[in-house]
């Protein structure tokens, strides 16, 4: 368990990095986790981003999100979300993200599903 900042920690399940996001996601610290989780995700095949943690994203956050998204797609890696309260669910329906990315209830069924395709 790494420690990047006061809103992102990783962590790993076999190959996959886990990255645990908590608090806000916002313009006040969305360049410094873009950075870290660029950062984190370089030559990873599969990642799973936990939202569980997380109260608040705005669209500086959810810019971050695409960016790793289009990085992984980019590296034929697999990404997964997983564990969104109800109001960053809502936020994702609205800006139509819940469709343009792998979702779960779980971490274990986001590590499950992006470790199957690995294999």
């Amino acid at each position: 368990r790494t420690r990047l900042s006061d809103a992102m920690t990783l962590e790993t399940a076999g190959d996959v990095l886990v990255v645990v996001l908590e608090g806000r996601l916002d313009s006040s610290n969305s360049k410094e986790v873009e950075q870290e989780l660029m950062q984190a995700i370089e030559g990873r095949g599969s990642v799973v981003i936990d939202f569980g943690g997380l109260s608040y994203i705005s669209s500086a956050g959810l810019r971050v999100v695409l960016l790793v998204g289009k990085r992984m797609r980019a590296a034929r890696g697999r990404l997964a979300l997983c564990s969104l309260p109800s109001t960053i669910r809502e936020v994702f329906e609205i800006s139509g993200f819940l469709s343009i990315f792998d979702v779960h209830d779980s971490r274990d069924e986001a590590v499950s599903a992006v470790a199957e395709r690995a294999s």
